[in-house]
């Protein structure tokens, strides 16, 4: 060997030793300053790192030890928001040196513990800045290509006081199952198990996906097998999703089902009204950021439910939209929208609530309507009921679109259809504060079928149709609070057509008529027309204008309902226009409440009845009828003048016009 080349294997020889005993002796954690600088500055949070190490091999490990990430400021100091015992990453040395492109083999999280938490002012820890406005703003930085994620023994402790939730998640990686995976990316399923109370309701659950690192990997489906019970309700979804990152090529099934539907407000951020038992089968989809709910089939209570409905991200909340159709409808189960207990309970809070409202003496809900849910998602929901169903139900079907933006609700319209007719409203609700609503409602009766609404009581008969206007606006908590300070109006007109003479002989307590009606003999009395107007002034019912005029008779009626009490206060007379036997044409009082009224003659019915049963004790029966024997007025009221004289009168909105 000449001397140069021994030269050379000499100085090879040093530096190899020199690097092996500088490997031997370096103390890597000579790096944690400037480590926990970088780190704390992309994070903008205090990073801490107790240790390093560095394993050199073709692809280095690298190792940190003790790894803190801080809470901001105002939470607790000495629970930090996440602690990482310890991370190893391994790098490809060689690949970044020829296309300076980091890519990371592996990962390993060991035993890490997040403790995510909310203050009761709302504040959370889990928020992290998101870095300079304007111009200041850099691209982000390519992410790394990262070939193996393992994860042991790490746990998530959620403490969300806004959700009344208190919950963990145990997060790991595990061996798939079945063969030996053909590489890496195969080898470890993820999976979360939660327990603990989420909306102020048992949680429990398990989550199984692909590996973490096939979420970015387009050529083969990601797999999700997700059960969850919360409180009464189970979820499952379980499917593929072909680019989860991407939102995109989801073949998912979802079943839901549960005691009620607004159980599902805290799952799905969407304001629910509560029902009956429900169940609802879905296929799921993602596509430009948006998930689509396709092929929606279930049943609420004993209604069927079909449709569509799809959820976006949104400027400042989720934007929902739906299309839904029953096929057969039962109104009673959707009773909770107006803030009643709908039928068919089946929780412990539902019958409870149901046993208080009936034995509340109120008849309208006092519910407070969840006006902070109502900011959850801007809604643009369409629905239409084929067949309303229930034995005393005159409606046939039902339309309706109901549209949220920002809290305030729009229903327009919500169409009631009544043989060739029907009942037309529109609602609007805007919230005031985080208790109340402002409300202003329109309902149009346009040709109602009177034989339809009478046949419903299955009491009474008639024929005709019936129109007119209600209009009422207000501010509460709830339909009760709303009714009992709003003020409004309400017309219905009615020409022609006859009802049963059961209705107009129990105003005149014609005894006799009102029996044979009652047994079901076929008696109608021809209406030549019927008017009313009720004015509603902070909450107090006036009658303005109550006329009846039939062939037989004309009925009048006048008094007030305090819709704050519900007390009635009512009077009912009728004038007969021909002569009667058993006709006592004084008063008819009505009193009592709307849940329980009661109907008592007058003064001067009661008179008029004692007068004939002492009669009947000291004279012939002939002269006990004459106290009775009335002879009717004769003449017809001019019934188009009294509409005439109704449309007049303004409505509560006009008449603030007017006084402005």
């Amino acid at each position: 060997m000449s001397r140069r080349r021994r030269v050379w294997v000499s100085v090879l020889g040093v530096i190899v030793v020199a690097v092996i005993v500088l490997a031997l002796v370096w103390n890597w954690d000579w790096f944690i300053p400037p480590v926990q600088r970088m780190a704390s500055q992309a994070l903008g949070r205090p990073v801490t790192v107790q240790h390093l190490h560095l394993r050199l091999a073709r692809a280095p490990v690298l190792e940190a030890d003790g790894i803190i990430v801080a809470n901001p400021p105002d939470f607790p100091a000495d629970a930090p928001l996440a602690r990482i015992e310890k991370l190893a990453v391994t790098v490809d040395a060689l690949a970044y040196i020829r296309s300076r492109k980091l890519v990371l083999p592996a990962i390993v999280v060991d035993r890490a513990n997040i403790a995510a938490t909310q203050l009761a002012d709302g504040r959370n820890n889990w928020t992290f800045p998101t870095g300079g406005a304007g111009g200041d703003q850099k691209p982000p930085a390519p992410l790394p290509d990262i070939g193996r994620l393992v994860i042991n023994d790490s746990h998530v402790h959620a403490l969300v006081p806004s959700l009344k939730s208190d919950f963990t998640l145990d997060v790991a990686t595990r061996p798939a199952p079945g063969p030996v995976p053909r590489d890496e990316r195969e080898g470890d399923v993820l999976t979360a198990d939660i327990h603990g109370t989420y909306a102020a309701q048992p949680i429990t659950g398990r989550f199984t996906g692909g590996t973490l690192l096939s979420l970015r990997d387009t050529d083969r489906p990601y797999p999700v097998d997700l059960h969850l019970a919360n409180g009464g309700t189970q979820v499952t979804l379980k499917g593929t999703v072909r680019n989860p990152m991407a939102l995109a090529g989801a073949d998912l099934t979802l079943e839901v089902h549960g005691p009620s539907l607004d159980r599902l407000t805290p799952l799905s951020g969407v304001a629910l009204p509560q029902t009956p038992p429900f169940r609802l089968t879905s296929d799921v989809d993602f596509a430009d950021r948006r998930a689509n709910l396709r092929k929606i089939d279930g049943r609420i209570g004993h209604s069927d439910i079909a449709g569509e409905a799809s959820m976006a991200p949104g400027p400042e909340r989720p934007q929902l939209s739906g299309d839904f159709v029953s096929h057969s409808i039962d109104l009673d189960d959707f009773a909770g929208v107006l803030g009643a207990t709908p039928g068919g309970v089946t929780t412990p809070e539902q019958k409870k609530e149901l046993a208080k409202q009936r034995a509340s003496p109120k008849l309208l809900p006092d519910v407070p309507l969840a006006l902070p849910k109502l900011r959850f998602a801007d809604v643009d929901v369409r629905y239409k009921g084929e067949h309303i169903k229930g034995r005393s139900m005159p409606f046939d079907n039902i339309v309706a679109h109901v549209t949220i933006k920002d809290g305030a609700v729009r229903v327009h319209p919500a169409r009631l259809a009544v043989g060739s007719g029907g009942i037309e409203a529109d609602v609007t609700a805007v919230p005031q504060n985080d208790t109340a609503l402002r409300t202003h409602t329109t309902v149009d009766f346009n040709r109602v079928d009177l034989h339809r609404l009478m046949a419903a009581t299955h009491i009474f008969g008639g024929a005709g149709t019936i129109g007119g206007r209600a209009e009422i606006e207000g501010t509460g908590r709830s339909v009760a609070e709303i009714l009992g300070h709003g003020d409004g109006d309400l017309k219905l007109f009615m020409s022609g057509g006859d009802i049963s003479a059961l209705l107009v002989d129990l105003s005149g307590l014609e005894f006799a008529n009102a029996l044979l009606s009652a047994l079901g003999i076929p008696q109608r009395t021809p209406i030549r027309c019927m008017v009313t107007n009720f004015v509603l002034r902070r909450g107090i019912v006036d009658t303005r204008v109550m006329v009846l005029d039939t062939k037989a008779a004309n009925v009048t009626g006048s008094g007030t309902i305090n819709l704050r009490s519900e007390a009635l206060d009512l009077q009912l007379k009728t004038e007969a226009k021909h002569f009667s036997i058993g006709s006592l044409p004084g008063p008819i009082n009505i009193g009592g409440t709307l849940k329980n009224p009661s109907i008592r003659p007058g003064a001067e019915t009661v008179a008029r009845g004692a007068a004939a049963g002492v009669l009947g004790a000291l004279l012939t029966p002939l002269a006990a009828l004459l106290p009775t024997i009335q002879l009717g007025l004769g003449e017809d009221n001019n019934c188009a003048a009294l509409i005439r004289e109704t449309r007049r009168a303004p409505t509560p909105a006009e008449g603030k016009r007017e006084a402005q």
